[in-house]
C-alpha cells in the first residue's frame, strides 16, 4: 500500500495557510481558564484499543478517586466499540456520555474542555490541530503525527493557541530522565557523544497481528470512509479490509510499524534525558526478514541520527527477537550512563522497558579522564507509585489546571523532535536516501557532503565541541590533551619543518 502523498501534502499546505475548518471551528473562542475546583470535561476521539484501555479507563479511575474530571463525550466509527466504551463510562462514572459521529461536532460542543485522541496515526495531526483551534486541550496518543511536516504544524498550532497538549509517550513521566539530564548538563559524562536504545519484541503470529478480527467488523458496522479520511485527503479510498482496520500499524498509509509505534517511545525518553532535540542527519535500514504475512513495514530496523551538538543516536530492534536486547545507555567522553533497576540489596541490573529506578555511571579509564577519583556509581531515582500511564494523565490534568503548557512531561516540541528522527528513519529505509533536517527552517532535504565537511572543517580549525542545551561544565571532558610531539605536526614550508617556522 502506498500513501496518498499528494492529498497529505495538500492538507499540510492548507493547515500552514490557516485555512478555516468548516462550521463552528472557523472562529473558536479563547481557551477557558479552569478554576481551582472546576471540573475538566473530557471527550474521546477514536477510543479503540489504546484509547479505551489506557485513555478511558485511566481517566475513569481518576474520576472514581475524586479527581475533578468528567468523561462526557465519545466519537467512534465502529458501533460495537462505541457501545462498549459508552457503556463502560456510564457504569464507572454514573453519567452517560454524548455520542458523536463526526468528531468536529464534539469540538463544537462548549461543554467539552479537552479531548483524548486515540485514532490511527494518519488522523492525529488534523484532529489535534482542529481541537486546539476549537479551544480544546489535547492528549494525543503517540506518535504525535504521521509525518515530519505534520509535526511542525502541530507545534505551530500549539504555540499559537496556547492550549495544553500532552503526547502519549507515558515513559516520559518517569523522573529518571530529568535526573540524568541534570547530571549530563553538569558535565558528569564530559562531552555527550552517543545514546543507544531499542524496543525488541517477538510474536509467533507476527507483530500487531494479535489484534483480533471479528465477523462483526464490516462496512455496515464500521464507517469505513470516515476511518480512512478519504474526504480529508488523509488516505486513498480502498475496499474495506478487517486487517487494515484493526491491524493498521502494518501498513504505510496509516502507521509506520515499529518506527512510530515503538521507536518513538524510547527515542523521546532519550531526547528528554540528553537535552538533544532535532537531528541534523538521519538514515534508516532494515527489511521484512521473517514476517511475510502481507505487511508493508519491516520486522528488523535501525535508525541512526546525528546531531549538530556533536552526538549520535542509535535506535534498533527486531520484531522477531526479544530475549537479547541491547543496553539502554548514554555515552560521553568521560563516562556513560546505563539504565536499569537497583534492588533493596543494592544490586544494580541493566534492564529495558519502563521499570527504571536507577542509572549506573561507568567512568572511562583514568588515563583519559586524568581523575582517579571517578568510580562506578549508581543513582537511584524513585519511580511513581502508579503505572506510567496513570502518572502521565495526572501530569496532563495538572498542566491544564495550572494553565502551563510546559508542565506537560511530553509537550509537542519534544514530541516533534522524536517524530523527525523516527519518520525520517522510516523514509530513509523506504526511499533509499539519507536525509538532513534544518531546525531553523523546519525543512527536510536529501543529504549531501556538507554534513561530513562541517566536522572536518571544525577539526582543521581545532574548534571546541558544541554542547547540549543547558550545559554548565565549561570544557570539562570536552578537550583533548595534546602530546608534546604535536608541535612536530604540519606541512613543511620551503623546506623548513613546522617547529622551526616561527623562529627568527
Amino acid at each position: 500500500m502506498e500513501p496518498n502523498n499528494v492529498t497529505r501534502r495538500d492538507f499540510i499546505q492548507s493547515a500552514a495557510a490557516g485555512v478555516a475548518v468548516a462550521g463552528a471551528l472557523a472562529a473558536p473562542a479563547p481557551a477557558r481558564v479552569l478554576g481551582a475546583n472546576e471540573r475538566i470535561r473530557i471527550g474521546f476521539i477514536g477510543p479503540g484499543g489504546r484509547g479505551f484501555g489506557a485513555h478511558v479507563k485511566t481517566l475513569a479511575k481518576l474520576h472514581k478517586e475524586g479527581a475533578p474530571v468528567d468523561l462526557v463525550a465519545v466519537s467512534e466509527v465502529y458501533k460495537a466499540q462505541e457501545d462498549e466504551v459508552c457503556d463502560y463510562i456510564t457504569k464507572e462514572t454514573g453519567a452517560e456520555p454524548k455520542r458523536y459521529v463526526d468528531y468536529r461536532d464534539m469540538l463544537a460542543d462548549k461543554n467539552v474542555d479537552a479531548v483524548c485522541i486515540g485514532t490511527p496515526d494518519h488522523w492525529h495531526a488534523k484532529q489535534t490541530i482542529d481541537a486546539m483551534k476549537a479551544g480544546k486541550h489535547v492528549y494525543c496518543e503517540k506518535p504525535m503525527t504521521h509525518t515530519v511536516e505534520e509535526a511542525i504544524e502541530v507545534v505551530a498550532a500549539w504555540r499559537s493557541t496556547g492550549q495544553i497538549m500532552q503526547v502519549g509517550v507515558q515513559s516520559t513521566s518517569l523522573p529518571i530522565w530529568d535526573k540524568a539530564r541534570e547530571q549530563i548538563q553538569d558535565g558528569r559524562l564530559g562531552h555527550l557523544l552517543q545514546f543507544q536504545t531499542e524496543y525488541y519484541r517477538n510474536s509467533e503470529v507476527g507483530q500487531w497481528r494479535y489484534y483480533k478480527l471479528t465477523k462483526d467488523m464490516s462496512p455496515k458496522t464500521v464507517d469505513w470512509k470516515r476511518w480512512l479520511g478519504v474526504e480529508e485527503g488523509l488516505a486513498p479510498d480502498m475496499p474495506f479490509d478487517r486487517a487494515v482496520y484493526k491491524q493498521w500499524r502494518c501498513y504505510w498509509p496509516f502507521g509506520s510499524g515499529m518506527y512510530t509505534d515503538l521507536f518513538v517511545h524510547r527515542t523521546t525518553s532519550m531526547l528528554k534525558a540528553t537535552g538533544l532535540r532535532y537531528p541534523g542527519r538521519v538514515v534508516g535500514a532494515g527489511g521484512i526478514f521473517l514476517e511475510y504475512d502481507g505487511r508493508d513495514v519491516p520486522d528488523v530496523a535501525t535508525v541512526v541520527a546525528d546531531f549538530k551538538e556533536g552526538a549520535q543516536a542509535v535506535v534498533t530492534a527486531s520484531m522477531c527477537v526479544q530475549e537479547t536486547p541491547i543496553q539502554q545507555c548514554i555515552r560521553g567522553h568521560f563516562g556513560s550512563f546505563i539504565f536499569g533497576e537497583q534492588n533493596e540489596q543494592g544490586d544494580f541490573k541493566p534492564t529495558n522497558g519502563e521499570n527504571y529506578n536507577a542509572f549506573q555511571f561507568v567512568p572511562e579509564r583514568k588515563q583519559v579522564t586524568r581523575d582517579s577519583a571517578l568510580k562506578t556509581e549508581v543513582t537511584v531515582v524513585e519511580k511513581p507509585k502508579e503505572d506510567t500511564t496513570y502518572t502521565h494523565f495526572k501530569n496532563w490534568l495538572s498542566a491544564m489546571r495550572e494553565g502551563n503548557q510546559q508542565l506537560c512531561n511530553n509537550p509537542p516540541d519534544l514530541g516533534a523532535a522524536a517524530i523527525v528522527i523516527v519518520t525520517l528513519g522510516s523514509r530513509s529505509y523506504r526511499e533509499g536516501k539519507v536525509f538532513q533536517f534544518d531546525a531553523d527552517s523546519s525543512s527536510v532535504r536529501e543529504a549531501d557532503g556538507s554534513w561530513a565537511a562541517r566536522w572536518e572543517k571544525m577539526s582543521k580549525e581545532h574548534a571546541k565541541p558544541a554542547q547540549v542545551a543547558g550545559w554548565k561544565a565549561g570544557d570539562y571532558g570536552s578537550l583533548l590533551k595534546a602530546p608534546e610531539w604535536t608541535s612536530l605536526a604540519g606541512p613543511w614550508k620551503n623546506g623548513v619543518p613546522p617547529e622551526d617556522q616561527n623562529k627568527g
